[in-house]
């Protein structure tokens, strides 16, 4: 099939959700009903192909998708030979390093000789290699947190999001070692149709992205003020100017990233600015 690509996103879970929440935001419409193992969209050349996530490097290496959707540590962890397209900047984590909360944690010299459990033992290992750590790394696919209250190991490296588990689990994390967020990859043999699919998908979520980061700010403000609050919000080549009915005052529009527009809200009520208005974007084209 030259005309149409094939993407592979995780079936179930948050990873899965929000790859699929941001394909929807894109314009693309497609069923994924319970169970179901592909789908195909109705309006766009692209085929859904819903996998485990640890499958889902190896599925794009092999060429049986095109793309997918994973996260940074799975595609660390299985070191396959794909491309990166773009970081996406959803379903960020953190891999760390974790002990039991009672212990004493001098450094990282506390792990030398001592073992520890884990599902990222490729990531890990290229860890303490790179520090200089001896460690026994336990192998283990699933309920890594119970490992050293069972007597297996004598900590655990594990993704964390908000660190709730550990402490349920009397554990307390003590080393970052990996940031991973989902991305988008894509098999390193496709042809000119194909990336030309690749690049179309790839303007849509920008635009949506971009959408995201920025706000639509509308506001009144006095004539005499109009170079200061300009200089405000310079928006992306610079605002609109209006007249309003009532002499000596003008609307103006501009577009700003919304950090922008908080670290400058007080100089703009300062120099005058009025009824401020900030819109949500759905899509942005630069």
């Amino acid at each position: 099939m030259e005309n149409i690509i094939r993407i592979a996103v995780q079936k179930s879970g948050r990873l899965s959700e929000d790859s699929l929440r941001l394909i929807k935001e894109c314009g693309i419409k497609f069923y994924n009903g319970t169970g179901k193992l592909k789908s195909t969209s109705t309006n766009f050349p692209i085929e859904f192909l819903y996998l485990r996530d640890d499958d889902i490097p190896g599925y794009v290496a092999d060429g049986v998708a095109d793309l997918g959707i994973v996260g940074e540590n799975e595609l660390v962890e299985k070191d396959k030979d794909v491309d990166i397209q773009k970081k996406l900047g959803f379903s960020k984590c953190r891999l760390s390093l974790a002990i039991p909360k009672g212990e004493e944690y001098p450094g990282l010299s506390y792990f030398q000789s001592k073992s520890i459990a884990t599902s990222y033992t490729k990531i890990l290992g290229d860890y303490l290699n790179a520090n200089n750590i001896s460690a026994e790394i336990h192998e283990i696919s699933g309920s890594v947190e119970i490992a050293p209250s069972i007597g297996l190991a004598e900590g655990i490296c594990d993704i964390v999001s908000s660190g709730s588990t550990l402490m349920m689990n009397g554990l307390k994390e003590v080393e970052e070692i990996f940031k991973s967020e989902a991305v988008l990859i894509s098999h390193k043999g496709l042809n000119a149709a194909k990336m030309a699919i690749v690049e179309k998908l790839l303007f849509r979520i920008n635009a949506v992205q971009t959408g995201k980061s920025n706000k639509y700010v509308l506001l009144n403000a006095p004539n005499d003020s109009l170079d200061k609050i300009i200089s405000l919000i310079p928006g992306m080549r610079s605002p609109t100017i209006l007249p309003l009915a009532q002499d000596g005052w003008s609307s103006v529009h501009s577009v700003l990233n919304e950090d922008q527009f908080w670290e400058n809200i007080e100089e703009l009520r300062a120099a005058g600015a009025e009824g401020i208005l900030v819109v949500p974007i759905e899509k942005m084209v630069l």
